[in-house]
Formats: C-alpha cells, structure tokens, sequence
C-alpha cells in the first residue's frame, strides 16, 4: 500500500517561519493584537507599492495592504484616524544591513 502525502503549499519567507523575515501582519499600535515590540525594536522597514515608506502604522503582507494615519485627525478616543490602502507589500528587518532577506506575497 502506498499513502498519498497531500501537497504543501509553497513557502515564502514571510511562512517559513524564518527568525530574519518579520511576520506577515504586524502593527505598532499597543492595542492591536497584531503589536510586538520585540519584533519593532528591531526596526522594519516598508516598501509598498515600490517605494519605502516610514509612516506605517499596520501592515499585512498576504493581504496587501498598510494602514497609514491620516493628517492629524483623532478618533473619539483619542487614536489616530488610518486609512488602509491596497496594493504590494514588502517587509524586512534593518538591523540586518544591506540586502535582507524580504518578506513578500509570492
């Protein structure tokens, strides 16, 4: 008798569980589910939609899309308002130096 083995789904950095890719949704708001301050500290760097951007507040990469905050609105208490817009989502640690290993939708 043989047994099938069902096929994996390929593998991307983002995962594979690699300590050098940081995860696929990460968030820098402490209330988020999403927050990890020990992955933050170790500075992530963003490019959406081919251009690096420093002004991320929330970003899923399997989804495709950031959360960005908008001017300096406030909600009612007291969080900036975000706005989410779609599009390629690339991240990576820069504590790594030049050429890291990136973490992307495949």
């Amino acid at each position: 008798m043989t047994e099938e083995t069902p096929e994996s789904a390929p593998t991307t950095a983002a995962t594979s569980g690699n300590a050098d890719v940081p995860p696929d949704h990460l968030s820098v708001n402490p209330r988020s589910p999403f927050f990890d301050a020990e992955k933050l500290q170790r500075g992530v760097g963003i490019r959406f939609k081919d251009r690096v951007r420093t002004d991320i507040e929330e970003y899923s990469i399997a989804e495709g899309w950031v959360r960005v905050q908008a001017g300096k609105a406030m909600d009612r208490k007291g969080q900036p308002l975000t706005l989410k817009l779609n599009g390629p989502v690339e991240a990576w640690y820069e504590d790594l130096g030049e050429n890291p290993p990136v973490a992307k939708k495949a």
